[in-house]
C-alpha cells in the first residue's frame, strides 16, 4: 500500500484552496490535503507536525510565499515547498529559485497542471523521505560503527573470558535495542554449556546456570554451528514471543531475545553478528580478519548501491525537469534519451512509439543510425519482442545478459562493439493508454536491482503522462480532425435499452459529464414514461421531468455508468450527436489527428460488440487558440459550464422556453438562484468574448 503523502494546500482564495485539493487527491490516491487560508495557519499547522510537502500562493497577506518558505526551512531545510502562483514573470521565478522552493508553477486554466503538480509533489516528496531515511540509516550506521568499534577495542584489550562475554553481551544489547540478552561458554572438560553473564536480571532463557549435551534447542544450535531464530519455542520472562541463537564459533553462544514475534530483521542480524564475530576474533585470533573483511565487502556492496540509487535519482530528477519544459511528444522523447545516454550510468537509450505494437526506433541518443536502422530491417529483432513483453504485461522487463539469454545471439557482435549486456525495456503509460516504451542499454551483467527497477517503472508513468498532457494540448489547437460515425445496436448499450421502453424515437439532447456520473437529457414521445426506470435499472440513479409539450417531454437522467463516455474521454474525443430508434444507436465522434480511430473503434467494440463504423470523414475546424468555443472553456467555471449546457440541452433558449430555471435547477440539485447566478455569469462571459474579444466565431 503506498504510504500516504500529507500536503498543506495555503491559498488566501479558499475557493481555489478548496479545488487545489480536491484536484490533487483525485489525481494521486496517496495525497492527503490539508487547506489552510493564511501563511500565519500554515505555520501553525506545520508546528503541529505531519507534513510531507507544501504548495503556497505567492501573494497573501501579511506574508507572501517566499516569506513563507524562509519561515519553514528555518524549521526544516530539506522539506519540499512549491510555489504555486497566478504571477508569472522571470523575476518572481527567479526569486523563488534563489530562495529555494523546490518547484514553482503557474497557476493556468485546465486540470493538465493538477497531474503535472501532483507528480512534483509525489517526486519530491519521495526524494525528501528517501533522503530522510539515507540520513537517519546514516545516523544509525555511525552510532552502531562506533559502538562496534569501541568493543572491538576493549575486546581485544580484554584479559579473561569473562570480560569478553561481558562486553559482548552489554554491546549486543545496545545493537539490538534489547534487555534480553545472555552469554554462554562451552566448557570442554564437563561438556556443558555455561550461564557466564546476562544484559539484565531477566534472563531471556531457562534460568539453569548450565545445559548439559544434547539439552534444549541451545545445544543443537551450538553444535550445529548455525545461527537459528526460534519464534515460540520458550518464553521470555519479559513475555516475549522469541530468541536468537548465535554460537561464538567453538568457545559458545550468545542468546537474544526479542518480543517481536517475527524476530530480529536482517539489518540488525549483520550487525548482530558483526559483534560476534569479534567476539570470537578476541577468543581465537586466527579467524578474526576473515570476518572482518566479509564484514568490510557487505559494507562495501551496501554503500556503492545507495551511491548508484542516489546517482540514478539524479538523473530522473533532471528528465523531469527537461519533459517538464518540452512542449511536444518529439521533444519529450529526445530530452528522456540524450539525458540517458548522457549519462556514466547507461550507454544509450531509444524509444520505439506505438500504440498496438512496438516498431523501430522513433527516438534515440547515444548509438550511431547503422545500429537503429539494423533494428527497424530486423523483423525478428529481440528488442521488439521484449519490448511488447513489456506493453503486453504493462511492467519493466531486463534482460541480464544478451550474450547468454535465448534469441538474442543475433546480437552478440553489437553488444560486444557498443558495450553493453544488459537491457531494460519501460513500458510508457499513463491513465491505462500506452505510448510506447524506452530501452536502455547498460553494460554489465544483471547491473539491474530491484531499487533501480522501480525508479524506471515511475518514470516511464512520468513520461507516459507528460506525452499525454502535450497531445491533449495540440489537439485543442490542432485545425486537422477526423469524423467517425459508428452505429450500435448492442443489447447492453443503455440507449437501446431505454428505446425498448417507448413507442417512437428517443433524441438525447446532450450529456454532461461530471465526473462520477453523467447528466443525460433525453427527449420522448409525449406517450413515454421513463419516471420509473430508476427502479428497474441498475446504472440510472434518478429520473426527473424536465418539460412537457403535446408531442414530445423533455426527461434529465442522472446515469452512474456510461462506459461509452468513458472511453471517449479516455481518448480524448468528443461527442457529437446521438440518435436513437428501434434499429439501435448512431454516434457522430470528432476526435483529433492525435488520437488513432481504429484504437477508439476497438475499445468501443470491447464493451459493445455489435458496433459497426459506419463513416469516417476527415473535417477541418478552426479550433485553433482564437476560437469562441476554446476560450470559452478556459473562461467558464466548471459550474456555470453545467448550467449553459443544462440550458442549451433543454431548450430553455428555445421561444416559447421549453423549461424554466426552477426546473433545470431541480435537475441539478441546486438552488434556483444558485442556478440562475451560474447561468447569468455563463452569459454574461459569453457576451464578452463575442462583443470585447475579438474573436473569430
Amino acid at each position: 500500500m503506498t504510504q500516504p503523502i500529507t500536503v498543506l494546500v495555503v491559498d488566501n482564495d479558499p475557493g481555489f484552496a478548496d479545488l487545489t485539493a480536491e484536484r490533487l487527491e483525485r489525481e494521486d490516491d496517496a495525497i492527503v490535503c490539508d487547506v489552510v487560508t493564511s501563511p500565519e495557519e500554515a505555520l501553525e499547522r506545520f508546528d503541529r507536525g505531519a507534513i510531507d510537502c507544501i504548495v503556497s500562493d505567492y501573494e497573501m497577506p501579511q506574508l507572501t510565499g517566499l516569506e513563507l518558505l524562509e519561515r519553514v526551512r528555518e524549521r526544516d531545510p530539506e522539506l519540499p515547498v512549491i510555489l504555486f502562483t497566478g504571477r508569472g514573470s522571470e523575476d518572481v521565478a527567479s526569486e523563488a529559485i534563489t530562495a529555494g522552493v523546490t518547484q514553482y508553477f503557474r497557476k493556468s486554466v485546465g486540470g493538465e497542471q493538477f497531474a503535472l503538480l501532483a507528480n512534483q509533489i509525489t517526486n519530491a516528496v519521495s526524494q525528501y523521505r528517501t533522503k530522510a531515511t539515507l540520513r537517519e540509516n546514516e545516523r544509525r550506521y555511525e552510532r552502531r560503527v562506533a559502538t562496534l568499534h569501541v568493543a572491538t577495542r576493549e575486546l581485544m584489550r580484554a584479559e579473561t573470558k569473562h570480560d569478553i562475554y561481558r562486553r559482548t553481551v552489554e554491546t549486543a544489547a545496545e545493537i539490538l535495542e534489547s534487555t534480553a540478552v545472555a552469554a554462554y561458554a562451552f566448557d570442554p572438560t564437563a561438556g556443558t554449556l555455561e550461564h557466564v553473564v546476562a544484559s539484565s536480571v531477566r534472563d531471556p532463557v531457562d534460568p539453569k546456570p548450565a545445559f548439559e549435551r544434547g539439552e534444549g534447542p541451545i545445544w543443537e544450535v551450538f553444535s550445529a554451528g548455525e545461527s537459528e531464530n526460534a519464534a515460540g519455542d520458550r518464553t521470555l520472562r519479559s513475555g516475549g514471543q522469541s530468541e536468537w541463537f548465535v554460537p561464538v564459533g567453538a568457545h559458545g553462544i550468545v542468546v537474544a531475545g526479542c518480543e517481536d514475534e517475527g524476530g530480529f530483521d536482517e539489518a540488525v542480524r549483520e550487525w548482530f553478528h558483526v559483534l560476534v564475530a569479534n567476539a570470537e576474533a578476541a577468543l581465537d585470533r586466527a579467524e578474526r580478519e576473515q570476518l572482518l573483511r566479509e564484514h568490510d565487502r557487505a559494507l562495501t556492496q551496501q554503500n556503492e548501491a545507495l551511491t548508484r540509487l542516489n546517482y540514478i535519482n539524479e538523473i530522473v530528477r533532471e528528465i523531469n525537469h527537461g519533459i517538464a519544459q518540452a512542449s511536444t511528444r518529439s521533444a519529450i522523447e529526445t530530452t528522456v534519451c540524450e539525458r540517458l545516454a548522457d549519462s556514466d550510468r547507461y550507454r544509450f537509450a531509444w524509444i520505439a512509439a506505438n500504440d498496438v505494437t512496438v516498431s523501430g526506433p522513433q527516438a534515440w541518443a547515444g548509438v550511431d543510425a547503422a545500429y537503429v536502422d539494423r533494428i527497424r530491417d530486423d523483423d525478428l529483432a529481440p528488442e521488439t519482442a521484449l519490448a511488447n513483453r513489456a506493453l503486453e504485461r504493462g511492467q519493466v522487463q531486463l534482460v541480464e545478459n544478451v550474450l547468454e539469454a535465448d534469441g538474442w545471439d543475433r546480437r552478440r557482435t553489437e553488444a560486444l562493439t557498443y558495450g553493453y549486456q544488459t537491457v531494460v525495456a519501460v513500458p510508457l503509460s499513463a491513465d491505462d493508454r500506452q505510448y510506447g516504451v524506452l530501452l536502455v542499454h547498460v553494460d554489465g551483467i544483471d547491473s539491474i536491482g530491484e531499487s533501480e527497477r522501480e525508479v524506471f517503472a515511475e518514470l516511464g508513468e512520468t513520461i507516459g503522462h507528460a506525452i499525454r498532457s502535450v497531445e491533449r494540448t495540440q489537439a485543442m489547437l490542432t485545425e486537422s480532425r477526423v469524423e467517425l460515425e459508428l452505429d450500435c445496436h448492442d443489447e447492453r448499450l443503455l440507449f437501446n435499452r431505454l428505446a425498448e421502453r417507448i413507442d417512437g424515437s428517443l433524441t438525447i439532447e446532450g450529456l454532461i459529464d461530471r465526473g462520477d456520473e453523467t447528466l443525460a437529457f433525453v427527449t420522448v414521445p409525449a406517450t413515454a414514461d421513463l419516471e420509473t426506470l430508476s427502479d428497474d435499472r441498475a446504472a440510472i440513479e434518478t429520473v426527473s421531468l424536465v418539460s412537457e409539450g403535446e408531442d414530445e417531454r423533455l426527461f434529465k437522467l442522472t446515469i452512474t455508468s456510461l462506459p461509452l463516455l468513458e472511453t471517449a474521454t479516455a481518448h480524448d474525443v468528443r461527442l457529437q450527436s446521438t440518435t436513437v430508434d428501434e434499429t439501435g444507436t448512431t454516434f457522430t465522434f470528432e476526435i483529433p489527428q492525435s488520437t488513432d480511430p481504429r484504437s477508439l473503434v476497438e475499445s468501443i467494440r470491447e464493451e459493445y460488440p455489435a458496433t459497426e463504423l459506419l463513416a469516417k470523414r476527415q473535417m477541418t475546424t478552426t479550433n485553433t487558440p482564437r476560437r469562441l468555443d476554446t476560450h470559452l472553456e478556459k473562461q467558464l467555471t466548471a459550474k456555470q459550464l453545467e448550467a449553459l449546457q443544462a440550458a442549451h440541452y433543454s431548450g430553455f433558449f428555445e421561444w416559447p422556453r421549453e423549461s424554466t430555471g426552477e426546473t433545470l435547477a431541480t435537475a441539478l440539485d441546486v438552488s434556483a438562484p444558485t442556478y440562475h447566478y451560474h447561468l447569468r455569469a455563463a452569459e454574461r462571459k459569453l457576451v464578452t468574448l463575442v462583443f470585447d474579444g475579438n474573436l473569430t466565431v
